[in-house]
């Protein structure tokens, strides 16, 4: 197999989506090989040693590693400008491996309230279980992460923009305070996308992916992407997933890696259409409050014009009624489909209080603003006109 074309580094973005990180077989093949095997042969036993000790280059066995899914990883640190990446079998995975794996007991993490309810679970219930002390703070209270470090703290951990109710951290303010108190800050960019915000630029030194979302777009697969510098993901974290076995399949991999070579597109063509329908939901007289990073009435929209190139495809909005209310709304939708994924290529909605959170206590929810009227929409590529048409008859019943 040929190597990496590291001249791919100096290429745009959207190049790099297409190019970077292709193996090609002695076949020559234009499309990337899905490699669909369980194990390698080596040539001899000292071979297959050096394998073991990363002496020699190669590969040994699907749960740590394959050329596929190398591809993909590849192609994703090119993108993103990490040193190094590594791809799990989900989103969750990716999140539970970049925050657990860097910790020992007795460490201390600290993690911003608002946060996808999976997420919170690591946090709040999972670490503490193996002797690791965690605190939430309120993320956009810059001087609240900085009150809470304690001399023990290991890890940094938030969501920008948060599920579901878009809120914003400032990430270059918790980075600096992170550094100051000898931590790592783990930026999980979901619903920013690699396209709009870099985290690692902003000082972040992990980023994690649910490939699931926006890189998959189709909903297809699921996936889950770590990425930063070589001293963290080919130490702990890759020790973490090569004893735990979180793989990704080949064939998940491969479908992403086709999937990123349209990803600038779909992407701003779903940006495009949410801020058409943002705009529309803003003007409308039902609901109550419209979240949208595309608009200066966000609430940390000074930040996301610092750090943000664009306003992703989510909206969060209120309906009156609570629960009832945003019921009839989902259920009058025809167009708009009730699904707790987003990113898709297909617009999807969703009541995050009796689904994604539905975990939590009406008082833990309050608290993260996720209020029983709160409705997640994921825009996809349909025409705007046909989405603004589907909820204006769904919100006259509401």
């Amino acid at each position: 197999m040929s190597a990496p074309d590291n001249a791919a580094a100096k290429l745009h973005p959207e190049t790099r989506l297409v190019h970077a990180g292709i193996l090609r077989s002695q076949y020559g093949e234009t499309s990337e090989a899905l490699f669909l095997t369980q194990g390698h042969v080596y040539d001899n036993a000292a071979q297959a040693e050096g394998r073991f000790l990363n002496t020699d280059p190669g590969f040994q066995y699907g749960r740590l590693s394959n050329p596929t899914v190398a591809m993909l990883e590849e192609r994703m640190a090119a993108f993103e400008g990490a040193k190094a990446c590594r791809a799990t079998a989900t989103g969750m995975a990716a999140v539970t491996a970049a925050v657990m794996a860097p910790v020992r007991a007795g460490d201390h993490v600290v993690a911003a309230s608002a946060l996808f309810g999976s997420c919170r679970y690591i946090v709040e219930d999972h670490l503490p279980r193996y002797g690791v002390e965690t605190t939430l703070v309120d993320g956009t209270d810059i001087e609240a992460w900085r009150k809470a470090v304690k001399p023990n703290t290991k890890v940094f951990f938030l969501e920008s923009p948060s599920n579901p109710t878009l809120e914003v951290i400032d990430i270059p303010a918790v980075a600096k305070i992170a550094k100051e108190a000898g931590a790592i800050l783990v930026v999980d960019n979901v619903f920013a996308t690699p396209l709009f915000q870099r985290p690692l630029e902003l000082g972040a030194d992990i980023v994690v992916y649910s490939a699931t979302k926006h890189i998959d777009g189709q909903g297809r697969c699921l996936g889950g992407l770590i990425l930063g510098s070589k001293k963290l993901i080919e130490g702990d974290i890759q020790q973490f997933l090569r004893q735990t076995g979180p793989a990704l399949s080949p064939f998940n991999a491969w479908v992403m890696l086709k999937s990123l070579e349209t990803l600038p597109l779909r992407i701003g063509k779903q940006a495009e259409n949410a801020t058409r329908v943002a705009d529309w939901l803003a003007a409308h007289s039902v609901p109550s409050r419209v979240i949208f990073c595309g608009h200066k009435s966000h609430p940390q929209a000074e930040i996301i014009a610092r750090q943000m190139s664009g306003p992703s495809t989510l909206i969060a909005f209120e309906v009156p009624g609570g629960k009832e209310g945003a019921y009839r709304l989902l259920d009058a939708c025809r167009l708009i489909r009730i699904s707790n994924n987003l990113g898709d290529a297909k617009s999807l909605i969703v009541h995050p209080a009796t689904t994604t959170h539905q975990r939590f206590t009406p008082e833990v929810r309050a608290a993260m603003g996720v209020t029983d009227g709160l409705i997640r929409l994921s825009i996809g590529l349909e025409h705007p006109d046909d989405l603004i048409a589907d909820l204006e008859q769904a919100l006259a019943k509401v």
